[in-house]
């Protein structure tokens, strides 16, 4: 959770932690199990109640008692080589990050070749993929603290690799992991390292007072110096060995994350909050007469239809990854064509589990995707 205003912005984490906790505090009954907050001789740290089975029961809740006594084979222990051919985190401290440079000239060229479909020029975006860059990431972070809440009229926060991101080090293990998609693991840690430095470079960075410029050649021993805005930005503390208790202490008050509660030391499911809104009825059936009169008219400009290019499209957004299969007109349709065209569109509108995203991350309607499909398989426009 960001540090804004903690009446007032909950994370998906710290949303996610107060529903276990409410949801905890329904007590057992009958053959229910009784539940507990200790694991361990701990507190559990989202604050939430575990329920043995009991009785085919968790808490309220049935269970499948074939399915949770079946015998699972876990397969075999993985070997060392195994391991260490999956085992690339990359640690803030520097654990797992590898020795390599690279510099800000050659991260463009890698960037301009294999990410800029995506992710957009000096990463502005695009596609329905994220933006990179705003700007100044020290400038940016501060409009983390912004609140339309307060201010309607305000800009919002601006969230980004460096504004908001706290640590370095999952950026390089990130590109160096899962990207480009969808040609993973392909980037030797030179490049990673070349386009990690043109990322510092479009956020403005400075290294340990140097700017990093078009000039700059970023290494291991640079990496380590850099500081991120935003790194102390984040509640509750995860890093350092007190970790997991501080978050234990920090979801114990249910006043970090936004509730208000009657007694912060007991556990409810109703009348947990004191009412602070007074409610009035409109007496006589509710508003009747407005001034202005309510406009009743049901009427939309009419949409004038914008032909599209599909081969512009093809090489904006597309050409990254089918150029080198399903290219425009290649045989290799012929495998897909053959189970009807339906199913082709269907797969292109919707997205694959093989990585294509819905309309290859376009937002052009179906009918309009239909037509860039048509050329991938025909490779005619018409």
């Amino acid at each position: 959770m960001f540090k804004l205003d903690r009446k007032l912005l909950t994370t998906a984490s710290a949303a996610a932690a107060l529903a276990i906790i409410t949801a905890g505090c329904m007590g057992g009954s009958g053959s229910t199990s009784t539940g507990t907050t200790i694991k361990d001789g701990k507190a559990t740290i989202d604050g939430g109640t575990t329920y043995p089975v009991m009785n085919n029961k968790t808490g309220p809740y049935y269970v499948n008692a074939e399915a949770i006594s079946m015998k699972i084979n876990n397969g075999r222990v993985p070997t060392a080589n195994e391991l260490a051919a999956w085992d690339k985190d990359v640690m803030p401290d520097g654990t797992g990050l590898p020795e390599g440079s690279g510099s800000v000239e050659d991260g463009e060229e890698i960037y301009e070749a294999q990410c800029v479909s995506c992710h957009g020029d000096f990463g502005s975006g695009g596609g329905g993929y994220p933006s990179l860059s705003k700007g100044n990431a020290v400038d940016l972070q501060k409009t983390l603290t912004n609140n339309r809440w307060k201010d309607p009229e305000a800009d919002g926060p601006t969230r980004v690799f460096g504004s908001y991101w706290p640590k370095l080090s999952t950026l390089w293990w990130y590109i160096k992991d899962g990207m480009p998609h969808p040609k993973s693991k392909t980037l030797t840690n030179d490049e990673t390292y070349a386009l990690t430095a043109y990322i510092l470079n479009i956020n403005e960075f400075e290294i340990d007072g140097v700017e990093v410029d078009d000039e700059y050649v970023l290494d291991r021993e640079k990496f380590l110096k850099v500081k991120m805005p935003n790194e102390a930005g984040f509640e509750p503390n995860i890093d350092g060995p007190n970790a997991l208790n501080d978050v234990r202490t920090f979801y114990a008050n249910p006043t970090n994350f936004g509730a208000i509660k009657v007694k912060v030391s007991e556990r409810c499911m109703t009348n947990c909050q004191n009412d602070t809104v007074s409610v009035r009825r409109i007496a006589n059936g509710g508003i009747k007469d407005f001034l202005p009169p309510i406009d009743s008219t049901r009427s939309l400009p009419k949409e004038e239809k914008v032909a599209i290019n599909p081969v512009e499209i093809y090489e904006n957004n597309c050409a990254v990854c089918h150029s080198g299969f399903l290219s425009p007109a290649s045989a290799e349709w012929a495998g897909y064509t053959a189970k009807g065209m339906d199913k082709v569109y269907a797969s292109a509108i919707h997205g694959t589990e093989g990585g294509m995203p819905a309309k290859g991350g376009t937002t052009l309607s179906d009918a309009d995707f239909k037509t860039v499909v048509d050329y991938l398989v025909t490779g005619k426009t018409k």
